[in-house]
């Protein structure tokens, strides 16, 4: 039982990190390409990840997958883009809030510049990017990576999610020593 637990935490660490690579390409994306302001690190860590769309990947997965299958099947995208859009906005504030705790701002502070917004920390064009984005998540990117997790020979798990979270941790705790202390 204790190997089986270990195995699903590193599983769901898997698909955290693997978001919070996904959303680092997104914002460095929307800021070269979209936005043209030229490139600067969208995390708030030094590796290429941003956690808090980590953290929402799995919000999405432990929240609303579960259910993805009771609604009539017509209204099933519908029901999981607002679901994704109300949890993401809603994690968007709390973060926002507990990084000007601890940095004394938060990284997406030109919401302001958006018509609809909330103190510049949640804003309506963004919200809608990720009730989207959260169903191209659930239905599209999670089977992909549930197939890739489970391609990767089982002796090797262990050890890859290991080392990733030794790295990710690693950078968390150098993030704190540098930029926060």
């Amino acid at each position: 039982m204790k190997q089986r637990t270990a195995g699903v935490l590193g599983r769901y660490f898997f698909y955290f990190l693997l978001y919070a690579i996904i959303g680092w390409v997104y914002e460095v994306f929307l800021e070269v390409v979209v936005y043209r302001w030229g490139y600067s690190d969208r995390g708030v860590l030094f590796g290429p990840w941003c956690p808090v769309y980590g953290v929402g990947a799995l919000i999405f997965l432990l929240c609303v997958r579960p259910w993805m299958r009771r609604p009539p099947k017509l209204l099933r995208p519908v029901l999981v883009f607002l679901a994704c859009m109300a949890l993401a906005t809603a994690l968007e504030l709390a973060t926002s809030y507990l990084l000007e705790f601890l940095t004394g701002s938060w990284p997406w502070q030109t919401y302001r510049d958006y018509k609809i917004n909330f103190q510049g920390r949640i804003a309506l064009s963004p919200s809608l990017r990720f009730g989207l984005g959260g169903v191209l998540f659930l239905y599209l990117l999670q089977p992909a990576f549930e197939w890739l997790t489970d391609h990767i020979p089982e002796k090797v798990r262990p050890y890859l999610f290991g080392s990733l979270f030794g790295v990710f941790l690693a950078d968390c705790a150098v993030t704190v020593l540098t930029k926060l202390l």
